[in-house]
């Protein structure tokens, strides 16, 4: 076989264009499989933090937002009702949260960065049902040593309004602190800690 006739000009300027246009082709099927790997909209959504306004919460009223996938509860609670938390804690299984999941800025006796607003996770530590939220005090149905907090209908859980559980009931910790912060005044970030 004899090259005379081959026009090496013309063989590499095909080559050269072969591969650019490959090149291209490669990179245009390439991100749609890259893009494939990220996570959706929905499921960054699901683990974002969620910024919350709290102006609007009345004393004594709870809100409920979602992160995560789960409730968290927002709690503006009442100068009557942060002063009842101090006469619970003989009837409390963990009063000082040692064995409780919290953010070290909630470690205290309101398990809060400010003692007026409550935040948990809505979530009984016994088998994961979603407590009632009973600001009520002394009810025929709880009792009169009742001074407002969670009940859970499942099993009869019962948490006072910092999310300490009671003795003798079948959750065996706290409720969860999630880590948040404030943003301002009335408005907390949760998901995400200070």
């Amino acid at each position: 076989m004899t090259s005379e006739g081959v026009d090496t000009e013309k063989r590499r300027f095909l080559t050269q264009a072969a591969t650019v246009v490959g090149a291209v082709g490669v990179g245009f099927l390439s991100v749609p499989f890259i893009s494939s790997m990220k996570p959706s909209a929905k499921a960054e959504a699901l683990g974002a933090p969620v910024e919350v306004d709290i102006s609007k919460i009345e004393p004594g009223q709870r809100i409920v937002v979602l992160w995560r996938g789960k409730p968290v509860w927002l709690l503006r609670r009442t100068p009557e009702a942060l002063a009842g938390l101090s006469e619970l804690t003989d009837k409390l299984r963990d009063p000082q949260s040692n064995e409780s999941e919290q953010p070290e800025s909630s470690h205290n006796e309101f398990r809060a960065i400010k003692p007026e607003i409550f935040v948990a996770i809505g979530v009984c530590t016994h088998l994961g049902c979603s407590p009632l939220y009973r600001p009520e005090i002394a009810p025929a149905d709880l009792g009169p040593d009742w001074k407002g907090g969670f009940f859970c209908p499942c099993h009869g859980s019962s948490f006072d309004l910092a999310g300490r559980v009671y003795k003798g009931v079948p959750a065996p910790i706290n409720l969860a602190i999630p880590p948040y912060r404030y943003l301002a005044d009335n408005r907390i970030m949760v998901g995400e800690g200070e």
